[in-house]
């Protein structure tokens, strides 16, 4: 049994899927959303906030501010509200609704950028305000998840090993790519540790962070419109690129074998697929792949047909229909 007293203390850390009978081919997920975050961003995030406490860089009257898309957000509301922190999140227009409430729900405050900047697109505008907000009041303290080595450490020294463990054959590991911080961490421990296991990056079509040209993204998690500070490409053995569209097919085929799983891991997960289809035909490779976060926020997005017909255009029309019947077929009784 497992007693805590704050609500970063739990972290179902040695939680794995098959996908082998949903997917036709040898693959396990990572699941990093068993947690009261719901996501892999609690590491970074009570990371961070420990290591900004123990800096002394919080003070009574201090105000941590941070950019996120929503994962992180949510993740720093929680901590910060059970640590006593003042929170400021920083996010934009693709943040869903839910995420906005539940930093609320834990007291922290939300601004919403609605416009993106033309060149660092959403992420770029964001980090703007912050930095006009941290350069105008002193109050304010940026953990800055961008550069933050606390963001990758932690999982080079939590999240590799524990798959290491579990693993021992381990022969290819996926990591999706936002701030870069899952995928410095855990290739830069497996990198030390001497075993050959090819560590491949999976990015979102529309993201810079591997040299892409620039494009709209509309699910909020992997990619970036500015190249992560923290990304070392000579750790990454190879890059997979995945249209929306695609990591959206992948998480409804998933959902209709019961994972529900979020915008984020479908992309993890149609990268890894793509990938092992090409270098390892014959399926005998031991792949694992980390899926940061589940499907719960993502009902009214990736899982909605109106939206992604709305979104996509005719291209979302070819979609597996996800909603079932919200009532009785004719002949069944009321």
């Amino acid at each position: 049994m497992a007693v805590i007293l704050r609500p970063d203390m739990f972290n179902a850390e040695d939680l794995y899927v098959d996908l082998t009978g949903v997917v036709g081919r040898a693959l396990y997920v990572k699941c990093e959303g068993f947690n009261f975050a719901g996501s892999v961003k609690l590491k970074a995030a009570a990371a961070m906030l420990a290591a900004a406490e123990e800096a002394g860089t919080l003070g009574p009257d201090s105000v941590i501010v941070e950019s996120s898309s929503g994962n992180l957000g949510v993740a720093l509301s929680m901590i910060a509200a059970s640590r006593g922190h003042r929170f400021l999140c920083v996010t934009d227009a693709r943040c869903s609704t839910d995420r906005r409430r539940a930093m609320e729900a834990y007291g922290a405050t939300v601004h919403v950028i609605e416009e993106p900047d033309p060149e660092g697109g959403f992420l770029g505008a964001r980090l703007r305000y912050v930095r006009r907000l941290c350069a105008v009041d002193r109050r304010f303290v940026w953990l800055n998840q961008y550069e933050n080595a606390c963001n990758w450490q932690v999982h080079e020294q939590v999240t590799a090993p524990a798959i290491a463990r579990v693993f021992p054959e381990l022969d290819v590991l996926f990591v999706g790519t936002g701030t870069a911080g899952t995928l410095m961490g855990c290739a830069r421990y497996f990198r030390a540790s001497g075993r050959r296991v090819a560590v491949v990056a999976v990015d979102a079509v529309g993201s810079v962070t591997f040299g892409a040209p620039p494009g709209p993204r509309m699910i909020p998690g992997l990619g970036a419109g500015v190249r992560p500070p923290l990304l070392d490409l000579a750790y990454v053995d190879d890059v997979v690129h995945v249209a929306e569209m695609e990591s959206i097919r992948t998480c409804r085929r998933m959902a209709r074998a019961g994972f529900l799983f979020g915008g984020s891991t479908g992309t993890v997960t149609a990268g890894a697929l793509r990938w092992l289809a090409e270098y390892r035909p014959d399926g005998d490779a031991v792949a694992v792949a980390i899926a940061p976060d589940l499907g719960g926020h993502y009902l009214e997005t990736v899982y909605n047909d109106d939206w992604v017909t709305t979104t996509y255009g005719e291209e979302g029309t070819d979609m597996p229909v996800a909603a079932g019947r919200s009532s009785a077929p004719t002949g069944w009784p009321a």
